[in-house]
């Protein structure tokens, strides 16, 4: 078969889901309705869960996944600190941005402060230890270096962790209080951040994920908060924690009310140039005039009260409630979920206080969530889509940078979207020409085994399908890869792979067919979406 053809049928598959993502957009309320009603089959509901609240299957999990079931599955996965970890935490041994304490990422990230923890008189009897640790400090000189073990610990944690719900959520989090990489008070600041701030409350109450956020050095410095003063007010923290952190756009708020907390939160900052990621509260730069927020009075001669207050209010706010459960669905249902839906999940949030993961059970338990409407509903993202490639490949840990750049390249480089609202959340944002071009590539390029660590000799059916003819090899990718329940479009062009040369009795012929159908799967709308 000629690479024309091999293209144009990826090209193809690629076209589909493009339109199928613009038609899912373009659905009247009448059409998503009876598509809610529709339920999904067992096997379906198994692929739809490790579709949409992992990253992706690997070989395997649908068999383990059945046999647990899917309801305990999902409440096992709510309670994240009952599940062990050890691949995952074999495979960031090493890595110094997720085992390293805080204290010592600062010395980490400075070689003068490494080289000042060294006894001197051991420098001075070994040469070439202190050669070595030259090289080790000029690579740390690097304004990239921790943040690189960061992204790669990050690319890790998606791939290998057992508790995947818990990154889902925690990605999710990171996307809803973005901040961006080129603008933070330190080289240790987002570790800290993704790290110590957001991971451990990813499915916590509410209140104590925004509180740890609103102390966070790392939001202060990028939302410039820690330049607002009395008498020098900085708005853009207060606007964003209304806007985009809990009521939304239209959460009821008013200019007045962004200018009064912005009041409240006046001497929230950083410590000093010599420690940038701890917080301070600076009593001789906070306004202790009175304020009202949202009709909520704050009496006068008060300091770092003010701000709490703000956060308290703002967390119990039924505004924060239904936008919360709103983007909660958004991501884990349908880019525009129904409506009935978010309301049964404000109203858990509103009952439990705020409990995250209250919240996500409403919603991942909920007829809407198990619907055809649902189902294979949303387009991954670069980042979503390359992990799920691995690990569906069954790839070995990757501990360097190459998938990290990869996922770049792809357009989606790690904490680098630079306004606060963060990476887009709806599927059309993700498909034009340009990048369903540059997924197509991708797709072929792991078939053909490049990237060279992403490798097919790894993944559990290769040997056995490379042997096999067509339509068992057919049978294997779509269940393994794709789920089950394959389009016919993708199941015909994938049976069109032994229309020519069909009798080649050629042993190679056996893993170049395979190659070629694993080409077609990632280039799939089943694949591509999740």
């Amino acid at each position: 078969m000629s690479p024309v053809v091999r293209v144009t049928r990826r090209i193809s598959l690629a076209a589909t889901l493009f339109v199928a993502a613009g038609c899912a957009s373009a659905r009247t309320p009448a059409e998503t309705g009876a598509r809610v009603d529709q339920r999904l089959s067992e096997s379906e509901r198994v692929a739809h869960v490790l579709s949409r609240l992992t990253f992706g299957p690997r070989t395997g999990d649908a068999e383990r996944v059945a046999k647990m079931g899917v309801d305990r599955w999902i409440d096992q996965q709510l309670r994240p600190q009952s599940i062990a970890d050890t691949a995952l935490n074999v495979a960031l041994a090493t890595n110094p941005a997720w085992t390293e304490p805080a204290a010592q990422l600062s010395v980490l990230a400075d070689p003068a402060k490494q080289f000042a923890t060294t006894p001197m008189a051991a420098l001075m009897k070994d040469t070439a230890a202190i050669a070595a640790l030259k090289l080790i400090a000029a690579k740390l000189r690097s304004a990239t270096a921790l943040n690189d073990a960061l992204f790669t610990g990050k690319v890790v944690r998606a791939q290998m962790s057992e508790r995947q719900l818990l990154e889902v959520v925690a990605d999710f989090w990171e996307n809803h209080f973005s901040v961006f990489s080129g603008k933070m008070p330190s080289r240790e600041a987002l570790i800290v951040w993704d790290r110590d701030v957001l991971r451990p409350r990813a499915l916590g109450k509410f209140r104590d994920l925004l509180g740890a956020v609103a102390h966070s050095p790392a939001m202060l410095f990028y939302l410039d908060n820690h330049l607002s003063r009395k008498n020098a007010l900085n708005e853009n923290y207060a606007r964003e924690l209304l806007e985009l952190h809990t009521l939304g756009v239209d959460g009821g708020y008013t200019q007045h009310d962004v200018i009064e907390v912005a009041r409240a939160l006046t001497g929230w900052s950083i410590a000093t140039p010599r420690e940038p990621s701890v917080f301070a509260f600076r009593r001789e730069q906070h306004d202790t005039l009175p304020k009202m927020v949202l009709g909520h009075a704050l009496r006068s001669g008060r300091g770092i009260e003010d701000g709490e207050e703000v956060l308290d209010i703002l967390a119990r706010h039924p505004s924060t409630a239904h936008y919360i459960s709103l983007k909660l669905a958004r991501r884990l249902v349908s880019d525009d979920p129904p409506p009935a839906l978010v309301d049964r999940a404000a109203a858990t949030f509103t009952r439990t206080d705020g409990d995250i993961a209250a919240v996500v059970r409403t919603i991942v338990t909920s007829r809407e969530f198990f619907s055809r409407a649902a189902f294979r509903a949303k387009v991954k993202t670069p980042f979503q889509l390359v992990i799920s490639v691995r690990r569906a490949l069954d790839s070995p840990p990757d501990t360097t940078v190459a998938t990290v750049r990869l996922i770049a390249q792809l357009g989606q480089a790690t904490f680098s979207w630079q306004t606060p609202e963060g990476w887009p959340e709806k599927g059309g944002a993700w498909m034009n020409s340009g990048t369903i071009f540059k997924r197509i590539k991708f797709a072929g390029d792991v078939a053909s085994g490049s990237p060279r660590f992403m490798p097919l000799d790894v993944w559990r059916d290769w040997t056995v399908l490379s042997s096999q003819p067509l339509d068992r090899q057919v049978e294997g990718v779509i269940r393994d890869i794709l789920g089950g329940n394959p389009e016919a479009a993708t199941r015909a062009a994938m049976l069109a792979v032994g229309a020519e040369g069909a009798a080649d009795t050629n042993p190679n012929a056996g893993p170049k067919r395979l190659k070629e159908l694993l080409s077609i799967a990632f280039s799939s709308p089943e694949f591509q979406r999740r």
